[in-house]
C-alpha cells in the first residue's frame, strides 16, 4: 500500500462540546472589534484587503489571530492578536518538523532489525526471527518486501517456529490520552515503534451490476490479521450510499466490518482505516512478505526479545528524514508526527520513547532551535490534540528560521504543500497557485494556514492565520482563510498558474 495513500486526508469529525468552553466565548461584537486593531498603521491598500478578506462571513464569531511578515526585513506587513495562542489543529506539524530536522539532520535514517538464534544452517533455515522496530514512522509494505527480498540475498530460505516481535522501543499506549475516544478513520492511527503502512489499511468497495447484487470487498494489504465480515449489499441505481467500514478487537486478529449499502452500477469506493495492534498488523505483513520471496514461516507471531546470543541478519535503514517530512507535512499524517515525538525523547535520554518524555524533548529542542516557547503549550506532535495552543508569531518565527537554516531550510520548504497543485492543498488556493507553500490545519471549528507567499515584484512574505470557533461551514472559513492568502500574492498568481505550468496531480489533499 502506498504511504499517500495510507493517510485518509478527510475532514476531522470531533464533538463540538471540546471546544465550546473556549470556542464559543466571543461573539460576532467582539470579533468586529478585533478588526480594529489589524495592523498596518499607515491603513495600506495591502492592509484594507486584508481586512477585507478577514470580514467574511464564514468567520465572523470567530477568534482570528493572523501575522505576516516580509522574509527580508521582516518588516510586519499585517498583524491582528498575533501573540493570542489558540489551537493551531495540524499547525502544530510545522513546530514538529523544524525540531526533528534540526534534531536529527535531514539525512538520518531510522532503523529496522531483523535478528535469528543463529546464522542459516545449510539449508538455509533458522529456528525464529525477531523483527526489531526502532520507531521508523515511515515503514511501508514495500520496504518490508525490500527486507525479506535481502534477507532471501543473506541465504535464508525458512523460519521452523516463529516471528518474534519487539516493539519495546516506545511505550505501549498507542493513542495519547488528550485525544478521547479515537475513531476508527486512518488520522487516529496508533503509534508503536513498529509500525507499518502509519498503522493503517485500505478497504476497496465495488458494488455489483444489479439491486440485491453481492459487494466485492478487497482489503490491502491482505493479511490474516485484517478478517473481513462483509455484510454490505448493492442498492438501487441513483440510492444513497450507507456503507458502513469499521473495525473491532477479534481473538488475535482484528475484525474489519463492512455493511449498508452502495447504488449498483457505482464506482469502486476505497476506505482508509486504522488497526487497533500495530505491532501484530507489522509482524503479519512481515510474514507475508517473507512468503512471496520464497522463504516459508513456521510457528506463530508473538512478541519477544531476542537472545543475547542472537544473530543480526539484516538492519534496514528507512527513508531519509527529509522524505519522511515530506510525507508528514504534504499529507499531513498524524502518525509520522506522534512517531517523531516519540524518537526525540529517546535521543534525549530516555530509555523508552514517550509523550511523556517526547513533549518535554520537543520543547526543548525548539528552544535550542531558536524558537521562542513563551506561551506555547505542546501536547503532542500532530495537533491532534485540542489542548494544542500556538500563537501566530511563534509559527512566523519557526518559518523564518526554518527558511534561514542552510542545515535543513530546503528539505523543510520543499516538504510544504503548494496552492493549488499537491498535498492538502491541492484542491485549495486557486487564486494562489504555485505562489503559496503552506501548512494546512482542521478541526471541527478550527482553521489554520501558515507558510510562504511569493510577492508582487519579489520577495516573500511569511504568514500564519489561525481561526478557532467559526459558526458555519468549515468549506467556506477555508475558503475565506484562502481568500486572505491569495491578496498576499495578487498578481503573482495569474502569472504563475498559466496553462503547462501545473503539473501533474499528487494523491491526497484533505
Amino acid at each position: 500500500m502506498r504511504g499517500e495513500h495510507a493517510m485518509e486526508t478527510r475532514r476531522l469529525a470531533r464533538p463540538e462540546f471540546l471546544l465550546f468552553a473556549f470556542l464559543f466565548q466571543v461573539g460576532a461584537a467582539a470579533f468586529l472589534t478585533s478588526l480594529a486593531v489589524a495592523a498596518d498603521p499607515a491603513g495600506s491598500e495591502l492592509s484594507e484587503r486584508l481586512d477585507a478578506a478577514l470580514a467574511d462571513r464564514a468567520l465572523r464569531g470567530a477568534r482570528v489571530s493572523v501575522h505576516v511578515v516580509e522574509e527580508g526585513s521582516g518588516e510586519v506587513l499585517y498583524t491582528r492578536e498575533a501573540d493570542r495562542a489558540l489551537v493551531p489543529a495540524s499547525n502544530q506539524k510545522i513546530l514538529t518538523a523544524v525540531a526533528a530536522l534540526d534534531a536529527f539532520g535531514p539525512t538520518h535514517r531510522f532503523t529496522t532489525r531483523v535478528i535469528a538464534d543463529r546464522a542459516p544452517d545449510a539449508s538455509g533455515s533458522v529456528e525464529f526471527l525477531l523483527l526489531q522496530g526502532g520507531g521508523d514512522p515511515a515503514l511501508t509494505s514495500e520496504e518490508l518486501w525490500r527486507i525479506a527480498a535481502d534477507l532471501r540475498m543473506v541465504g535464508l530460505r525458512g523460519v521452523r517456529r516463529g516471528i518474534l516481535l519487539d516493539d519495546r522501543a516506545f511505550e505501549s499506549a498507542f493513542w495519547h490520552p488528550s485525544w478521547g475516544k479515537v475513531s476508527a478513520r486512518a488520522y487516529h492511527a496508533p503509534v508503536g515503534a513498529l509500525n507499518v503502512n502509519y498503522g493503517a489499511f485500505a478497504v476497496s468497495v465495488k458494488a455489483g451490476a444489479g439491486q440485491g447484487d453481492p459487494v466485492e470487498v478487497e482489503l490491502d494489504p491482505p493479511v490474516p490479521y485484517l478478517r473481513l465480515v462483509n455484510r454490505a449489499f448493492t442498492g438501487a441505481e441513483r440510492s444513497r450510499c450507507s456503507l458502513v467500514v469499521d473495525r473491532r478487537a477479534g481473538a488475535g486478529d482484528m475484525e474489519v466490518s463492512v455493511s449498508g449499502s452502495t447504488p449498483a452500477g457505482g464506482e469502486k469506493k476505497v476506505y482508509f482505516r486504522s488497526v487497533l495492534d500495530p505491532t501484530q498488523y507489522a509482524g503479519e505483513v512481515f510474514r507475508m512478505q517473507l512468503a512471496a520471496n520464497g522463504i516459508s514461516v513456521g510457528g506463530d507471531l508473538r512478541r519477544g526479545v531476542a537472545p543475547e546470543s542472537g544473530v543480526v541478519l539484516l538492519e534496514h535503514a528507512g527513508k531519509p528524514l527529509a522524505e519522511v517530512i515530506r510525507l508528514f507535512m504534504k499529507f499531513s499524517n498524524n502518525s509520522i508526527g506522534e512517531g517523531l515525538v516519540k524518537s526525540l525523547s529517546v535521543r534525549s535520554g530516555a530509555d523508552v520513547g514517550s509523550w511523556e518524555a517526547g513533549i518535554p524533548a520537543f520543547r526543548a529542542q525548539l528552544v535550542l532551535s531558536g524558537v521562542d516557547v513563551a506561551g506555547l503549550e505542546l501536547v503532542d506532535g500532530s495537533g491532534l490534540s485540542y489542548d494544542n495552543r500556538v500563537s501566530p508569531r511563534t509559527l512566523v518565527a519557526a518559518l523564518l528560521l526554518a527558511s534561514q537554516s542552510f542545515r535543513f531550510g530546503p528539505e523543510f520548504e520543499a516538504s510544504l504543500p503548494i496552492a493549488a497543485a499537491d498535498g492538502t492543498l491541492e484542491k485549495r488556493a486557486e487564486g494562489a497557485a504555485y505562489a503559496v507553500r503552506a501548512k494546512t490545519g482542521l478541526l471541527t471549528r478550527v482553521t489554520a494556514l501558515s507558510g510562504y507567499a511569493k510577492r508582487p515584484g519579489g520577495g516573500r512574505a511569511v504568514f500564519s492565520i489561525i481561526v478557532n470557533g467559526f459558526r458555519g461551514d468549515a468549506d467556506r472559513a477555508m475558503a475565506a482563510v484562502d481568500a486572505f492568502v491569495t491578496q498576499l500574492v495578487e498578481e503573482n498568481s495569474t502569472a504563475l498558474a498559466q496553462p503547462g505550468n501545473k503539473p501533474p496531480s499528487h494523491p491526497g489533499g484533505g
